[in-house]
């Protein structure tokens, strides 16, 4: 049987001002009558939970992994992906991503990354509370504006860069590992950790903590023509999350991996609805079973043109297809026999003389 876990939903893509995603007892009954075992929880958002409270209160804990089991669900994560982009920000998005922090610490980039960092460490408790195993996250980045080098980066700057971005997550890491839980960087476009040698360089610029571990998403690979299947063959041990979704790439004479600035409708690589892309699915499961992955598959949906509930419904049944059951017999068992020394060294030819010596 297969250690994988699931369908779960992410559900940050779907809270809203109307029912059933305008609080947590209608999201999770919701998530739970369309076929979901879990879900995955943004913990920003206050439709779902008071991420400060979950940190202090285990009877609030309690009664929300409660509300979620009486709906058929469980609670697999909590995510941090707002508040972990703003523990590393370079000062060309200052005004932007200031809209994801309170507006207390807006024009104050130290403020606002304090704010980050207490964040993820209220987060760290709260995961510890539910019962957790794993945390999603975004690194932040302070070298993303550099990510191509033109012009030519000056010596030592992404060394720097990194040991800037390990020296503020150090300390988060350890806080996650008070709490037993690990905290899974989503490798992702506009993130200082967004293919495997970036992720190599921060696991240096922590010393390899234990609990740095990765949120892999195929769709963010797919559309950097980067080969996910080798991933995991390479990075399957430090693979703690998993995001199922889709992508396509079709790049023209127009555009290409770059996008052209174009939205998503119009640019060659576009998240799409499970199934609807490009991305090789029953790779990714068989990959995951063989390295016996024990995490949840978690739906999260972006596709730029199906809509999301029907995106969600259908995610559920695409996924609980592709889960797979692992095989405990090999397929030529029934032609097997015990072991039998003796004979296996006379079919060797061990004992005819013919060895060459004792062994």
């Amino acid at each position: 049987m297969s250690a994988m876990q699931g369908p779960a939903l992410f559900l940050a893509q779907f809270m809203g001002d109307e029912p059933p995603f305008d609080n947590w007892d209608n999201a999770t009954r919701w998530a739970g009558s369309i076929g979901y075992k879990g879900v995955q929880v943004p913990s920003n958002d206050p439709r779902c939970m008071d991420l400060a409270l979950a940190a202090e209160s285990q009877d609030y804990c309690d009664a929300l992994a409660g509300t979620a089991r009486e709906h058929g669900v469980a609670i697999t994560e909590l995510s941090t992906h707002i508040q972990g982009q703003l523990v590393a920000v370079h000062p060309a998005y200052d005004d932007m991503f200031d809209a994801f922090a309170p507006a207390e610490v807006h024009g104050n980039p130290q403020a606002r990354t304090q704010w980050a960092i207490d964040q993820l460490k209220l987060a760290a408790r709260a995961s510890r509370g539910l019962g957790l195993a794993a945390h999603a996250t975004f690194s932040g980045a302070l070298l993303w504006p550099f990510m191509y080098p033109w012009p030519q980066r000056p010596a030592g700057l992404v060394e720097e860069g990194f040991t800037e971005l390990g020296r503020r997550w150090r300390p988060i890491l350890d806080a996650f590992d008070e709490a037993g839980v690990d905290l899974c960087y989503e490798i992702h476009p506009g993130e200082d950790l967004h293919d495997g040698a970036t992720f190599e360089m921060f696991l240096d610029a922590v010393g390899h903590h234990p609990r740095a571990k990765i949120l892999f998403d195929p769709s963010h690979f797919l559309l950097q023509q980067l080969d996910y299947l080798d991933f995991i063959d390479r990075y399957h041990e430090r693979i703690g999350m998993f995001h199922v979704k889709d992508a396509e790439f079709n790049p023209t004479g127009r555009a290409g991996v770059y996008g052209g600035y174009l939205d998503w409708v119009e640019r060659p690589g576009r998240f799409r609805s499970l199934g609807d892309g490009q991305v090789d699915f029953n790779g990714i499961f068989s990959r995951l079973a063989q390295y016996d992955y024990s995490g949840w598959a978690v739906v999260e949906w972006e596709c730029c043109l199906k809509h999301p509930e029907d995106g969600a419904r259908e995610g559920a049944r695409f996924v609980a297809d592709h889960m797979i059951r692992k095989t405990d017999k090999a397929f030529d068992d029934f032609a097997g026999a015990d072991t039998d020394r003796a004979r296996n060294r006379r079919i060797l030819g061990l004992d005819s003389g013919e060895s060459g010596g004792n062994p």
